[in-house]
């Protein structure tokens, strides 16, 4: 432990109750944890260069907390767990047990419960997720404020690991360019269920309680039930895919989404740059979601080598020749061929068209020392137009490149 360091942040005001029982590491620079009203309670551990902590927050009051290479935002309390090259961005809480890992985003008032895991997930502002929760590969979106926000009920897996072995799994509750604007219904996923990746559920809807949602429902405001199987024992092909298509265009629109939103937080999150603390947060969501665009592609194109392999698996002997299933396979493989190469293109293009300079401008002069969320939810539905026309068309721009 560097005593120097803990000796250091204690003169500058940071409230450490039981010194002796903190670990702060070599690399943590003191200059990157406020003196304003931060308490680090006993089994806080600080690892890592890139370790923000702002003003207002609590580390650390239920159970032990290690915090590796991750940017907590002002007024956060976390309870007691594990976050690691995780970006909170605000006012954020998170209960005990927690396992976050890299590529995590909490956008403003998002927070969780007791026992919840995440890794490359993205919340929008006010999600909320309940106790004993696996949540990885996910974006969600919906909801107004604390009181009218998405949630995940208890005990939900998103089940995001295939037979197959592989990851191109991601699902997104909403979407970006609606999302972003604060002004959707909320989506709420019931307890003791679970969504099989990849997937898509619009605004407003409900899965209910003990649910296994396996498709997606772009429509909005509906109640989704998944229903038990009956008994069975049936034969299968390991190896094989049977819905290529849906799972790459399903990863695309993902994709798709992400570079929207990395379009946003380029242009209008860095509005609200106001000292070094938000700096520092909005530079590190930034390095977030590029490891989860990155995280993505990878897996896709992971996806892209097991379809050859299935491609083979159909197409062994005679049987299966020319079947529907092979030319699925075929077409998903030959687009696959060139995606790698047009998504990089396409999130290093400039995204700001003529109208969404005129949105961006509208947003800078709305600001005046207001926050991220009131000025986006005070924006007049023609702004918020525009704003949403403007991150659609990055979308698809992707999308009908690639489509099938």
């Amino acid at each position: 432990m560097n005593q120097t360091i803990v000796t250091a942040l204690a003169d500058k005001g940071v409230s450490i109750p039981n010194p002796e029982t903190v670990y702060i590491s070599d690399e943590v620079d003191p200059d990157r944890i406020s003196g304003k009203g931060v308490v680090l309670y006993s089994g806080t551990k600080l690892i890592g260069k890139r370790t923000l902590v702002a003003d207002n927050t609590q580390i650390g009051y239920e159970a032990p907390v290690t915090l590796e290479n991750t940017l907590v935002g002002p007024g956060t309390s976390l309870k007691g767990g594990y976050f690691q090259d995780t970006v909170l961005m605000g006012q954020n809480e998170f209960g005990s047990g927690a396992h976050v890992r890299k590529g995590t985003i909490l956008e403003e008032q998002a927070n969780a419960a007791h026992t919840v895991g995440l890794k490359q997930t993205i919340l929008f502002p006010f999600v909320t997720l309940g106790s004993l929760i696996n949540f990885c590969d996910c974006l969600m979106a919906g909801g107004t404020s604390r009181k009218d926000h998405s949630e995940v009920g208890s005990s939900f897996i998103h089940f995001n690991y295939t037979p197959n072995q592989d990851k191109a799994t991601p699902s997104i509750m909403g979407n970006v360019h609606q999302g972003v604007m604060l002004n959707q219904r909320p989506v709420f996923l019931g307890g003791q269920g679970g969504l099989v990746g990849p997937a898509e559920i619009g605004f407003g809807c409900i899965t209910a309680a003990g649910s296994v949602v396996r498709k997606s429902e772009n429509r909005t405001d509906r109640l989704i039930l998944g229903g038990g199987f009956k008994n069975a024992s049936l034969p299968r092909k390991p190896g094989v895919y049977t819905n290529p298509g849906h799972i790459f265009t399903r990863n695309i629109a993902y994709i798709a989404g992400l570079i929207a939103l990395d379009a946003w937080y380029q242009h209008v999150r860095s509005l609200f740059i106001c000292d070094f603390y938000s700096k520092e947060l909005i530079r590190g969501a930034k390095e977030n979601l590029s490891s989860c665009i990155d995280e993505r592609i990878k897996r896709l194109l992971a996806f892209g080598e097991k379809l050859k392999v299935s491609r083979d698996l159909l197409t062994a002997g005679s049987k299966g020749q020319g079947s529907a299933a092979v030319k699925s396979h075929d077409r998903v493989i030959a687009v696959l061929e060139r995606a790698g190469e047009i998504i990089e293109t396409h999130r290093t293009s400039d995204p700001v068209t003529e109208e969404a300079a005129i949105f961006i401008n509208t947003v800078k002069s709305a600001i005046s020392g207001n926050g991220y969320v009131s000025v986006i939810q005070a924006l007049d539905q023609k702004t918020i137009d525009t704003g949403c026309d403007w991150l659609e068309s990055i979308q698809k721009k992707l999308i009908n490149k690639l489509s099938l």
